[in-house]
């Protein structure tokens, strides 16, 4: 961007000196026109390389911020998936199965009386005597 810079600052430069000799040797007036017409041209080259080098200043700037985002979120990035092979490194060395351990409570319900009903009815009346051998 310097250069052009430069490069501009010397168009401007060598059409200033063409319109400074132009007048000084006394040339017609239509040499003098076009060396001002000269000098004109090049100070419209001069501001349009200014705002076209303003521009290229702007677009570098945000291309470096959007570097830095980008090497901040790569960097978050992996700091996270350090984070995530710990928690796996870990939890595959505390359990056999390698995966997560689940406990399954079961609550039962037990009663301490019996019910009547449950028990089958007792014979209250006595044997019948056994058949006499003849």
């Amino acid at each position: 961007m310097e250069r052009l810079l430069g490069t501009t600052s010397r168009l401007v430069g060598l059409a200033g000196a063409v319109l400074a000799l132009t007048l000084t040797a006394g040339c017609g007036g239509d040499a003098a026109q076009r060396a001002e017409n000269a000098a004109a041209t090049a100070s419209n080259a001069a501001t349009s390389a200014q705002s076209s080098a303003s521009s290229a200043q702007q677009s570098a700037a945000a291309a470096q911020a959007s570097a830095a985002k980008t090497d901040a979120a790569a960097e978050d990035a992996k700091a996270a998936a350090d984070r995530a092979e710990a928690i796996a490194m870990k939890t595959s060395s505390s359990g056999g199965s390698g995966g997560m351990v689940f406990h399954h409570h079961v609550h039962r319900h037990y009663h301490s009386h019996s019910h009547a009903s449950a028990a089958p009815p007792a014979e209250t009346s006595p044997a019948a005597p056994a058949p006499a051998a003849s």
